[in-house]
């Protein structure tokens, strides 16, 4: 008979701890959401978010900067524009606030990979991610146009990859049509397939100015209690040409990730705003060790399939497991 303790012998060990391990965060996994704002020499801290900016472009490019100093791959970028109106049409100009960001960063750091959010609450008075009616009602086919004129106007600033957010009907093969038809046919569409009606976002909405006016997002959003939907609703996009699914949230959503994963296509996971800030606020406390918190959320999210995870802390822990490689390096490897 086997002794009972035959598990023990390598949990007890380190170094065969290490060896036998089945997931492992690497810095090629983490997306650094970023929020970009109009003007010069702006760098207003969202409160809600200890850490995190609404960055003027000049601004801007010093964090990408340093993104990139620590091996970050990618960027996220959220547009605050300096005027809002009904339609959102900053979100679309070819001067509009994350055009124009695009160009700079890609002019200074060609080598890092830009993604833009495509969604229209930033930027409108009303704060809803569509078009809407006179008695307040997103319209669901009229949103399709506008999304895809922001996502073609994202191309040619020079986007790496869009991602749609506004969780419309039908917007990532609108999306696709409309960057095939103006020759952006090898630009990938990252789709937020299973984006849920969540109360995580609160930060988010802080820092992006874009919390609704009236109502709320439950109407085009996901219900949170819902799991075969968001399997449908991924398959779906994938069928109207998305090249990577997303879920968000990340951290209560771990069996939707591990659904969607099954599916086959690369999967991203949004570890969102209110996840961040719950983990800053405990940790100011005192109340756990920051550190070991976020390396055990991050490494939970990429254990239950996320390919790619967009997250606030990308930078730090980017830093942390660079010195990581950096010490065993100096060690004799």
């Amino acid at each position: 008979m086997f002794p009972v303790i035959r598990l023990r012998r390598i949990r007890q060990n380190e170094k065969l701890r290490k060896i036998v391990r089945e997931s492992s965060l690497q810095i090629n996994n983490l997306v650094y959401p970023l929020f970009v704002a109009e003007g010069k020499n702006i760098k207003n801290p969202v409160i809600s978010m200890p850490g995190i900016y609404q960055l003027s472009c000049d601004n801007l490019l010093k964090e990408v900067e340093g993104a990139i100093k620590v091996g970050i791959p990618a960027v996220l970028l959220f547009g605050i524009p300096g005027q809002k109106d009904e339609s959102g049409t900053q979100a679309y100009s070819d001067q509009g606030v994350v055009q124009n960001a695009v160009r700079a960063i890609k002019k200074n750091f060609p080598d890092i990979a830009v993604i833009t959010d495509v969604c229209l609450c930033e930027f409108t008075i009303h704060g809803h991610c569509g078009v809407i009616n006179s008695d307040g009602e997103v319209l669901n086919d009229p949103t399709l146009e506008l999304l895809a004129k922001i996502a073609v106007s994202h191309a040619y600033a020079g986007a790496d990859m869009v991602a749609p957010s506004a969780m419309m009907d039908g917007m990532v093969g609108s999306i696709r049509k409309a960057l095939d038809a103006n020759s952006f046919i090898n630009i990938p569409i990252m789709a937020y397939s299973a984006k849920y009606a969540s109360a995580f976002y609160g930060p988010f909405r802080e820092a992006a100015g874009s919390a609704p006016r009236f109502g709320n997002r439950l109407g085009y959003q996901m219900d949170i209690a819902n799991s075969d939907e968001a399997v449908r609703e991924t398959r779906l996009d994938i069928e109207e040409g998305a090249d990577i699914v997303m879920v968000k949230p990340a951290l209560a959503y771990l069996d939707i990730i591990r659904r969607i994963k099954e599916l086959g296509y690369p999967v991203a996971a949004y570890n969102v705003s209110g996840e961040y800030s719950m983990v800053k606020a405990a940790a100011m406390r005192g109340w756990i060790d920051e550190r070991k918190v976020i390396e055990e959320i991050l490494l939970s999210i990429k254990r239950a399939g996320a390919n790619i995870i967009i997250t606030y802390f990308a930078k730090e822990v980017a830093g942390w497991i660079k010195k990581d490689v950096e010490n065993v390096a100096e060690g004799g490897l």
